[in-house]
């Protein structure tokens, strides 16, 4: 029979920053290896690990976010690997993610604009996993409807009224 053991709010916080500190390490070392300069923070915020790699340019988050979201992927896997635990770390480089919260919540506030001018659902463009998130928390707040619809890179998310 297993035992369950109830981790408390102070010891989690220690296994979280612990996943941030795990991935850092191996994000400085990829870093190493391919040769690139960049300043790494952690810290934990909203229940989640966060690593931020400080860095000029955008070789590390390539079009679309597409490198960033890799990056992401396998310092997930480094602390799966290390730690045997599966995180919800969220990893942003030169502050790319910040930027493009911004830019989707113009976007939500533009279709929620329309959605009430109109009266008809809005679809937005397709989206990656973090960004539908920051839209469905937008829409929630503003008291509308939001579903994912569409598969893979065609995955996006549709307003409309409460129904």
């Amino acid at each position: 029979m297993t035992e369950v053991v109830e981790v408390g709010a102070d010891d989690q916080m220690d296994v979280l920053a612990l996943e941030g500190e795990t991935a850092a390490d191996y994000l400085e070392e990829l870093l190493d290896i391919a040769d690139l300069d960049g300043d790494i923070d952690t810290y934990v915020e909203a229940g989640r690990p966060h690593v931020s790699i400080l860095t000029s340019g955008d070789k590390l988050v390539g079009p679309n976010g597409e490198v960033l979201e890799a990056l992401q992927d396998l310092s997930r896997l480094a602390v799966l690997t290390k730690l045997g635990r599966h995180s919800r770390l969220m990893l942003d480089v030169a502050g790319h993610r910040e930027k493009r919260r911004q830019e989707i919540q113009e976007i939500v506030a533009a279709a929620v604009a329309e959605l009430q001018s109109t009266g008809e659902a809005q679809s937005l463009e397709a989206m990656n996993p973090f960004e539908r998130k920051i839209v469905h928390d937008a829409v929630a707040e503003a008291g509308l409807h939001s579903e994912s619809e569409g598969e893979g890179d065609k995955r996006h998310v549709v307003i409309s009224r409460p129904e």
